[in-house]
């Protein structure tokens, strides 16, 4: 154990997420780790959220060089489904062809028109661009094009279209615009040995919504990384979740999480709560999928009782067996970042996956996805959540598909958000102090981003 482990023991004694967790036994080795590796405490300038130039840097350097999320497996699950990818002004066509999963630069190779509308999955015998007809096969070669002898000087063989890297993991399809970038699989560093059971394949998007965000793409997904702020502008959920005794764990250039415990209140909190009271105000992804609460029996936890629940109603209702996993492993927030804007919670109780991107062009504004996931039904029969898309200062509650508590909490976060960039321009300091442990990770994300932008990745 380093120095701010054992900082984090002596504040929180009895307390901290490994506290809480082995209260209701053992845990897996995976989440018995702990990494905290020394970092270099310097304030973080401000110029990296709001300097065009810096935004520019970004996109050059590191989006047109790393793997990132772009869909779900479901999403391409037959012959001739697409979806579109966009980030910044760059858009990728992704499709299932015959010999499996292509990716190319969404724009047509006679004059540059997009084939496929920004945001937009669906199903495609062939590609066709809307302005000239000229079409591809799903596997990118050329189909044909009109009055091709007008074209003498196209080689036929060399007018596919242009490919980008696509790979997928766990359930999740990934691009990269690197065509020498290395696979996917030794992207994700220790991501696939942590997951080994925890498989996401199974599972589906039920819900999927997006909200514009007031403010840069590294702001917005910041405030996912830490809960220092919990107590202060979600007060509400310290009485029935951690947040300064989070544990957070530094692993490789790419991978990060924090561990926060559901129905434990945070130290912040003074309110009495008994586990009766904390299994009924329990935080889940989707409270439909659990149904009606339990009653907690002597000599149990609520968390016990909401594992012990999710592991029944998993074997019945979709013959997933969850007996071998430990009570944090079903109903923890066990947040994985992948660098550089994934947010993977593999938790049955609370199955997430967010993502932040660039809003267009502009430096100051960002988009949010947020993919809830079920297991898929015994049937097969299942529809894939459409997109919900909200403006800035539209409220999440406004959605019938989002969890009234979480969307509560969402937007808390997009109003500090707007404040957040504001105060930013504002500043006469011009930089921000981070603290050691719990926004270490926040650190950590700039300490990576400068390796791809000075070329040391």
């Amino acid at each position: 154990m380093n120095d701010i482990q054992q900082v984090m023991r002596d504040h929180y004694p009895g307390r901290t997420w490994a506290d809480v967790a082995r209260r209701d036994g053992d845990l897996p080795d995976v989440l018995a780790l702990q990494a905290n590796p020394a970092q270099n405490l310097r304030d973080i300038s401000f110029s990296r959220y709001t300097d065009p130039g810096f935004f520019d840097l970004e996109l050059e350097r590191m989006w047109k060089r790393v793997w990132q999320f772009a869909c779900r497996a479901e999403h391409l699950a037959e012959v001739g489904d697409y979806f579109v990818y966009d980030i910044a002004r760059m858009s990728v066509l992704i499709t299932r062809s015959e010999d499996g999963l292509k990716a190319f630069y969404n724009s047509c190779m006679h004059r540059g028109t997009k084939l496929k509308a920004s945001g937009s999955c669906g199903w495609a015998g062939d590609i066709t661009c809307p302005f000239h007809n000229w079409q591809w096969n799903l596997d990118g070669s050329l189909k044909g094009m009109p009055c091709d002898f007008e074209f003498p000087q196209v080689d036929r063989a060399k007018s596919g279209l242009v490919e980008v890297q696509v790979a997928e993991w766990n359930g999740m399809v990934f691009v990269n615009f690197d065509a020498d970038a290395r696979p996917l699989i030794d992207y994700l560093e220790v991501l696939p040995d942590h997951f080994r059971n925890w498989d996401l394949t199974g599972w589906y998007v039920a819900t999927h919504v997006r909200k514009h965000l007031p403010g840069n793409w590294k702001l917005s997904m910041e405030a996912f990384m830490e809960a220092y702020h919990t107590p202060y502008v979600h007060p509400e959920m310290t009485h029935v979740v951690g947040d300064h005794n989070m544990q957070h764990d530094i692993f490789s250039d790419h991978v990060s999480r924090d561990l926060c415990a559901m129905a434990s209140p945070s130290p912040t909190s003074r309110q009495e709560m008994s586990q009766q009271d904390l299994l009924d105000a329990m935080l889940v992804g989707d409270g439909r999928m659990v149904g009606e609460r339990m009653k907690v029996p002597d000599g149990k936890t609520a968390r016990w009782v909401m594992a012990d629940q999710l592991r029944r109603q998993m074997l019945e209702k979709f013959e997933l067996d969850y007996s071998g996993h430990s009570v944090p492993e079903m109903i923890d927030s066990l947040k994985y970042h992948l660098f550089p804007n994934l947010l993977v919670y593999p938790a049955p109780g609370l199955c997430l996956v967010q993502q932040f991107r660039p809003d267009g062009h502009d430096h100051d504004k960002s988009i949010f996805d947020q993919y809830v996931l079920h297991p898929r039904p015994l049937d097969g029969n299942f529809d894939i959540g459409e997109v919900e898309v909200i403006r800035e200062d539209e409220s999440f509650t406004s959605l019938e598909s989002m969890d009234p508590f979480l969307a509560s909490v969402l937007d808390q976060d997009t109003d500090i958000m707007r404040w957040q960039r504001e105060g930013m321009y504002a500043s006469g300091k011009g930089a921000e102090t981070l603290s050691i442990y719990q926004e270490a990770r926040i650190r950590h994300l700039h300490d990576t981003l400068d390796k791809y932008l000075e070329g040391r990745k």
